[in-house]
This record gives C-alpha cells, structure tokens and sequence, in this order.
C-alpha cells in the first residue's frame, strides 16, 4: 500500500524525488535498487528482462541515458514499466549519469527535467503508454530487414565456426563431479522464477548439479537453493552469490581476456579462467556435456528469435551449435510453469482443515474461556448424539 499511495502522490503533484541509484549496467543496478529510489541507467532498446526486474525493484522513477524504445526491434522493457506506472524519462543524455550516487533528485514528470542540489542535470522526454506504441509500430516495419540481417549473421558465423565449435575437447580443469547426474542450469531470463518455482519437486528428488550463469546464480539463492557451480563473465551476479562456496568459472574471450577475472581476484576468490567461443549459457551447457552429466535442465535461458532481437544480439550461431552439440540430453524448461500449475488434492486440503482445526483446539485450551467453550460445545455434541439415538429405531 506504500508503494501504491507514493504513486498517487507522484503522479498528482507531477514529480517524483528520491535518492539516486547510478549503473549504467541495468543488471547490476537491480540487485541494489530499492522501492522509492530513482533508477539511473544507460540502456539503449530496454529489453524485457531488465524492464521486469526494474519494475520489481519499485523506484519512483527511472531515468535512462539512452533512447528506450527500439528503432530495430519492438523491444517490450519501456511497455513493462508504463504499464507498472512506473514513470520512465527517456534520451537524457550523459549528463544524467553524472547523478550522485545516494542523493536526492527531483524529476518533473511533465517537463522531463532532471535536477539535483537545485541545479538542472539534464532534460528528456517522458514515454507514455501512446508513446510506447507508437515506437513498437515504427519498429515491427522495419523487422523483416533485421531478422534477414539477423539470419546472415548466423549463417557466417556457422560457416566462420562450425569446425572449431563442434571439436571434442578435453573436460575443462572444474572440480564439481557431473559424471552421470543430472544439470540443472538457471539464467535469469524470460519466467525463470515462475519455472524454477515449478520444479522444485525435481530439484528435491533427483538432487541435481546447480549451475548458475551469472545473475541465474542469485535467482537459484532466492529460490532456496544453492549453486555449486557459477560461470558467466561475473558482471551481474552479487558477492553473496559469489561467496557462497560454489565452484567460480570466469567465462573469458578466446584470446584468453576475462575482465571478470579481477572482480574475483579483488574479492580474494578462487577461480578457473575458462577461454570459449559463444555465450555464458552455451558454455555452461557445453561444461555439462564435458563433464559426463546425464542430462541438462535449463531455465530461462534465451533460444528464439524473438528473445535474441530483444537483447540486441546480432545472430545466435553458437545457441544453435550448441543445442545440436548436446542433443538429446538437454531438456529446456521455458514456460513449465504456464503448462502446469500444481493444483491443492482433496487429501492435501483436508489435512490442511484437520491440522488447522488441531491447532484450534490445543490454542482453546490453554485459556479459561477457550475451555469454557469446549466444555459447551462437548455437552452440546452429546444432548444431539442423545437425542439422534433416541428417533432412531431399536
């Protein structure tokens, strides 16, 4: 109810003030960001992903460098937040990345203006849900010219690649034992709440290998669980996930360059530098297969077309070759949780009454007058059960 009444006073008085939270990395904004901060970021075409977990998050406000809307692709992140009433101040400009981190700033919503300590930062353009649409008209025109771009970039790659991607390798030097169990691997994409949630039951009974690809390390936290192995570039995952006794494996370029490496190293963590072509997801499925795991369970990870323009991917050439070179042992999880809600049985249900009712009565007794109670209701049972066998035949 805070959330919604700061809302209201928002949108009455027409702007929005709270203390700034800066990254232009969206991803590693979200794991700070707090209901009633305002969300400062530089995200050009705000995907989907980022655009729910910013909306999760509640800021009063979010105000973006770049142009939100896509001019390429029908992009859903700025919808995602109109649609939360979550105000979105669009094309700021670099100006507004030069915020102070924890003060407070004021935005007019109606002029776009951005100021702090009184002093004009920048100005930009509110998107409104009219707005929005007419960006996602503008953009599905011109969608047939990027998937065929979208199509040769992945066939270049296939015919640049294909040798050396498919290549058996030696099993990478990673200590997690996967010979013979299952993997289940968690990238923080489209429904990887919903769907984790749903295989709970799985993650109990079979007791898989957890992988989590960056920031799918912190959603397998919040899920209860805990990661045994975390790979990725180590760009959008927390130190609490990092620190939480799983093996570490920085996803570096083929060159052997791993920015990500000397996060870890400053962190005093142990890790293995793992040089590949593709994505963070393709080589945690590829690390799987190499080291003998029976079968691969994915969540959220991303597969379709839709899902690669929507992150501003130019081809998904090692996602395909990566998917042929694992076969039949992979199994991809996206929208369980749309195909099957489980449901409450009649046995559940009434266990649930009798345990309820159970406590009910150990809670009665222990007062006078909860006593008191029980004793009238027990003469009352027995007058009916009297009167019940006295109409009833011999």
């Amino acid at each position: 109810m805070a959330r919604v009444r700061r809302r209201l006073k928002t949108h009455l008085v027409g702007t929005a003030a709270g203390p700034a939270r800066v990254d232009r990395r969206t991803k590693t904004l979200t794991t700070r960001l707090k209901s009633g901060d305002v969300a400062v970021i530089d995200h050009p075409a705000l995907d989907r992903v980022a655009g729910e977990a910013l909306a999760e998050a509640g800021p009063v406000a979010v105000l973006n460098a770049a142009q939100s809307a896509s001019s390429r692709f029908p992009n859903m992140g700025p919808e995602i937040l109109v649609r939360a009433g979550i105000p979105l101040i669009d094309n700021l400009g670099p100006a507004v990345m030069g915020l102070k981190e924890g003060a407070e700033v004021r935005v007019d919503l109606r002029s776009g203006q951005v100021r702090q300590f009184g002093r004009l930062v920048a100005a930009g353009q509110r998107l409104t849900a009219a707005g929005v649409a007419e960006a996602q008209e503008c953009a599905r025109q011109g969608l047939t010219e990027q998937i065929t771009a979208f199509a040769s970039n992945t066939l270049e790659y296939l015919e640049a690649e294909s040798g050396g991607f498919l290549e058996r390798r030696p099993a990478p030097e990673i200590r997690t034992d996967m010979k013979g169990r299952t993997a289940l691997i968690v990238v923080r994409g489209y429904h990887y709440r919903e769907d984790l949630a749903v295989l709970r039951p799985f993650v109990r009974e079979k007791k898989p290998v957890i992988i989590g690809v960056d920031g799918g390390a912190d959603a397998v936290l919040e899920a209860g669980l805990k990661p045994e192995l975390i790979i990725g570039d180590m760009d959008s995952v927390s130190d609490k996930a990092l620190r939480s006794g799983a093996e570490l494996v920085v996803h570096a370029y083929r060159d052997g360059r791993a920015p990500g490496a000397k996060r870890l190293e400053d962190l005093g963590l142990e890790h293995t530098v793992l040089p590949m072509a593709g994505t963070s997801e393709d080589i945690a499925m590829l690390v799987a297969d190499e080291k003998g795991a029976e079968l691969i369970v994915a969540v959220g990870t991303h597969m379709t077309l839709m899902e690669f323009l929507d992150k501003g991917r130019e081809g998904m050439a090692s996602t395909f070759l990566t998917r042929l070179r694992v076969g039949g042992k992979l199994v991809d999880t996206k929208g369980v949780s749309r195909l099957y809600r489980p449901g409450v049985s009649n046995a559940q249900l009434a266990a649930l009454i009798a345990g309820g009712m159970a406590a009910l009565l150990v809670a009665l007794s222990t007062t006078q007058s909860g006593q008191a109670l029980l004793q009238l209701l027990a003469a009352f049972f027995d007058d009916a059960w009297a009167w019940i066998k006295g109409v009833m035949p011999g």
